[in-house]
């Protein structure tokens, strides 16, 4: 059986590999993450502090919008600035794609639901094969449905994966070959059938998300259906979790998903604890509350166990890195599989703190 934290080992579907920036997407690189800034991107400074926020909690890739000209105009300074690839995010119109790749942007994205220029379309795919840069067609299902109609989930399936298909086919033709694809929808079942269906259709790397994902905790739970469901089936290789909210969160919570399946190493501290049924001894709740705000600047990979009782909490809480298992009152801190000490409640935290800030 494999143990705690060891790498599950997935059927990856075979993609190219295109290079966005210093970062490899799709071949055998590792499912890299993305996220997007909220500020106005013409507002250098915000953007920037923004950016360097993301790459610092462990983004690899960030978006900006370029809505109009004076957001254009900011990318150089940013792209110059930033310690991760900048990736433009391109709506409606073409000449702010150029414009972008012009900057030094590292990927333009565009989105065919939005977008009905194809003279326009082809100076970007040769803009970017002249400067080495990749390019993203993303679509969302609401922008298809909008331009090209289709109401039934079938429908929109095979519409959202025509239309980027349809892009493909005009790229090839220009000899253009570095692509990324999408095709997110707002509801978990459009989206897992439409990557499924895109999947089958190319071998083009695939940027996995689940658009207008909702705040953050309904984004969590719909992106991990996505996201876990597709690179469980070895679909995927860069991610982006789409929330409304901070971006850092998207970051935080893109890494637990990949961490969980394997996909990556873990940053930071794992949490594991058990439900506080009739049985838990101690005060669960703000014990892990407790773990969790005090260990926020741990980036080991290390996993930590809170139980509550004596039912499971031993052998919990010897497996793991560190853990406590609590009961009437009192409780047994762990490292490693030792015990370390055995003390009352009120000690309990302070001292598995001290031993996971301990230097080894």
């Amino acid at each position: 059986m494999p143990r705690m934290n060891d790498p599950v080992n997935y059927t990856r579907r075979a993609a190219r590999d295109i290079r966005v920036g210093n970062v490899t997407v799709g071949g055998e690189a590792p499912v890299s993450i993305q996220s997007m800034t909220t500020t106005h991107t013409r507002e250098v400074g915000p953007t920037l502090d923004q950016v360097r926020h993301l790459a610092a909690a462990g983004c690899d890739i960030v978006r900006v919008a370029v809505p109009a000209p004076p957001d254009a105009e900011a990318l150089a300074v940013i792209v110059a600035a930033s310690p991760v690839p900048i990736v433009a995010d391109i709506h409606f119109n073409t000449a702010l794609a150029i414009r972008a790749l012009e900057a030094g942007v590292a990927k333009v994205r565009l989105n065919p639901g939005n977008i009905d220029d194809p003279e326009g379309l082809r100076r970007v795919l040769a803009l970017a094969a002249k400067l080495g840069r990749s390019v993203r067609f993303g679509v969302n299902s609401g922008s298809v449905r909008g331009a090209k109609g289709g109401t039934e989930t079938g429908d929109l399936v095979r519409l959202m994966v025509d239309v980027l298909m349809d892009w493909v086919r005009v790229a090839e033709k220009e000899g253009f070959r570095d692509l990324v694809l999408s095709a997110k929808a707002s509801d978990v079942p459009t989206t897992l059938a439409a990557y499924r269906l895109l999947a089958a259709a190319c071998d083009l790397p695939l940027h996995l998300g689940i658009t207008a994902a909702g705040p953050a905790d309904e984004a969590r739970t719909r992106s991990a259906i996505v996201l876990g469901t597709l690179l469980a089936e070895g679909i995927g290789d860069t991610v982006r979790v789409s929330l409304t909210g901070d971006p850092l969160s998207e970051v935080v919570i893109a890494q637990e998903i990949l961490a969980e399946l394997g996909l990556r190493p873990r940053r930071g501290i794992r949490i594991l604890s058990c439900p506080t049924c009739g049985r838990c001894g101690v005060n669960l709740i703000e014990m892990v509350e407790s773990l969790k705000r005090r260990t926020r600047d741990v980036t080991a990979p290390i996993t930590v166990a809170v139980m509550g009782c004596i039912v499971n909490g031993p052998g919990e809480a010897r497996e793991a890195d560190f853990g406590i298992a609590g009961g009437k009152g009192r409780g047994i801190v762990f490292a490693h599989g030792r015990v370390v000490k055995t003390c009352g409640e009120d000690q309990l935290v302070d001292t598995l703190v001290r031993e996971v800030r301990r230097p080894r």
